[in-house]
């Protein structure tokens, strides 16, 4: 591959002949979706913007596989807010406290990863690529470095200059949430009941907070009750990991492939060890438990393509482009 092409031979060969046959049409016509974004957006201002940042980001997970899953998550997070415009890497000011500082991210990691790639880029090409691109083609090269698929990332978002924590509470769909309001959280960004199920299954890598999922250990109905939805004999393997009150330790949500990209996911939500109530909640609606056992009954059929379909949908909500936002110098900070 040379010094200046994008990383096309990376994931080409994980696409699907359809798939092929809409990246070349894309790219050999330039075409661009229809929020403005275009594959190989940086060819002329930037041609070495996508292998630098697959390079960077290789570097980086093969010292710790572990930041995958934050890396897939900010991406997540950020589009659910304002769309992907890079607005959840900003930092709080005097005035106002930031996306980042909201409860549901305050859990987040690897904002040095972006920022040592934005860095990277800035010296290459001043002012070009967004932190809003970099996020997106990051979330992509990480879950395919840890063993899941890839997917087509049309570039061009440009960088919003708001990011507001209240936001961000309000928007992001919670690990305490049922099914109907997960159903709306998605609904409300534009995506499906099937992307709500495909994209609860990037939970197959990553870890979960011992405080979150207290309550259904300890006190679910205010009554020193466990969540019956839980599996008793899982609820009992959690309680000797997870003390009441303790804010420190860490569980995988997908026991003992928790830095691999598999389907393993979706075996522990159908034997009812999902970690928290949101994965719980897929067994209470038709469309999902169908998807959920789907899944579950024949290794993952379908869900490493679904789930690529998902992220391409996901990385187009509400995106900047054109003369809207800015090509921020530093992702933490407006111009």
């Amino acid at each position: 591959m040379s010094k200046t092409s994008w990383p096309f031979e990376l994931w080409i060969r994980d696409l699907t002949n359809s798939q092929r046959l809409q990246v070349g049409l894309q790219v050999g016509l330039g075409i661009s979706t229809s929020q403005g974004l275009q594959l190989g957006f940086y060819r002329q201002t930037c041609p070495n913007a996508e292998s630098t940042i697959h390079g960077m980001v290789q570097q980086f997970i093969s010292k710790d596989r572990t930041l995958a899953a934050p890396l897939l998550r900010m991406h997540f997070h950020d589009c659910f807010v304002r769309g992907c415009d890079g607005s959840v890497l900003l930092n709080s000011t005097n005035t106002n406290q930031a996306e980042k500082d909201a409860v549901p991210n305050q859990t987040l990691r690897g904002f040095n990863v972006i920022d040592t790639i934005k860095s990277a880029l800035e010296k290459d090409c001043p002012g070009v690529v967004s932190c809003a691109d970099i996020l997106a083609l990051v979330a992509r090269d990480s879950v395919a470095m840890v063993g899941g698929p890839s997917w087509v990332v049309p570039t061009g978002r440009k960088d919003g200059r708001v990011s507001i924590a209240s936001e961000a509470l309000a928007q992001l769909p919670s690990p305490f949430a049922n099914i109907n309001q997960l159903k709306q959280n998605f609904a409300a960004k534009g995506l499906s009941v099937k992307d709500l199920v495909v994209l609860s299954g990037g939970h197959t890598i990553g870890i979960g907070h011992c405080f979150v999922i207290s309550n259904r250990l300890y006190n679910f109905s205010g009554r020193g009750d466990t969540d019956p939805s839980l599996d008793p004999a899982y609820a009992a393997e959690l309680k000797k990991k997870c003390k009441p009150g303790d804010t420190t330790t860490v569980v995988e949500m997908d026991p003992g492939s928790s830095k691999l990209f598999d389907d393993d996911y979706y075996t522990v939500v159908a034997r009812r060890r999902g970690l928290f109530q949101s994965d719980a909640a897929l067994l209470n609606d038709i469309q999902t438990r169908i998807y959920v056992i789907l899944q579950s009954s024949t290794n993952g059929i379908t869900f490493a393509q679904d789930f690529a379909a998902s992220m391409v949908k996901l990385g187009n909500v509400g995106v900047l482009t054109g003369s809207q936002g800015e090509i921020r110098k530093q992702c933490a900070m407006v111009n």
